[in-house]
């Protein structure tokens, strides 16, 4: 009687560590299929972004800078874009603990600290008397950097081998951007950095419906 209850409990135990590895297994491969959706999602907000803010200095003369309406554009479309990816993501990654979690919140709070970085270093460039061309071309070409650099961690996380192709791209792009000039840079930006998430992201569609 004893053999035989053991026996049932350890068939128990494994059918619950099936279910839930399946469940797991499940749940990352929705986010794996979602992965595109997000990278469009953030393509389309970077082309916005970047495209709006070229078209507001596209005729200055000397460069003076973004206006305020590109600037509000910006917070908005980046403030939509991060509420989705929140919502998005959440529904995609329940039923996901352990280490796939703690993961994705590493890599947040990299890329949230990486951000804010950019932006002190920038006030602290403009406090020290850079031109408004110099601060044109950190702006634009600096979070191409901290994009490229996430994507690049990311890949060593998830093993994505298009994320790291994706991630050095992003890094020529930064670091060729510039030499366009403060105007020129947003538009380099626009179509090299968000046009390239698009087309990654049209790529992962085509093969999660093949």
């Amino acid at each position: 009687m004893e053999n035989s209850a053991d026996e049932e409990t350890a068939m128990d135990l494994q059918r619950a560590s099936a279910i839930v590895q399946e469940t797991r297994q499940q749940a990352r491969r929705a986010l794996v299929i979602r992965r595109p959706v997000l990278l469009a999602v953030w393509g389309a907000a970077w082309f916005a972004c970047d495209g709006v803010i070229w078209l507001s200095v596209r005729g200055q003369r000397p460069y003076t800078g973004p206006t305020p309406a590109a600037l509000t554009t910006l917070t908005i479309v980046i403030a939509v874009a991060a509420v989705f990816t929140i919502i998005h993501v959440g529904r995609a990654g329940s039923g996901v603990g352990g280490l796939s979690v703690l993961q994705r919140r590493i890599l947040l709070v990299s890329y949230l600290g990486g951000y804010v970085a950019l932006f002190t270093l920038e006030a602290a460039i403009d406090h020290a008397g850079a031109s408004r061309a110099v601060l044109g071309v950190y702006g634009a070409a600096a979070p191409v950097v901290l994009v490229a650099l996430t994507f690049a961690a990311s890949a060593a996380v998830f093993l994505d081998w298009s994320l790291l192709g994706l991630g050095i791209w992003l890094l020529a792009v930064a670091a060729g951007s510039g030499f366009a000039g403060p105007v020129t840079v947003w538009a380099v930006c626009a179509l090299a950095g968000g046009g390239s998430l698009l087309a990654v992201a049209a790529l992962g569609l085509m093969r999660t419906r093949s």
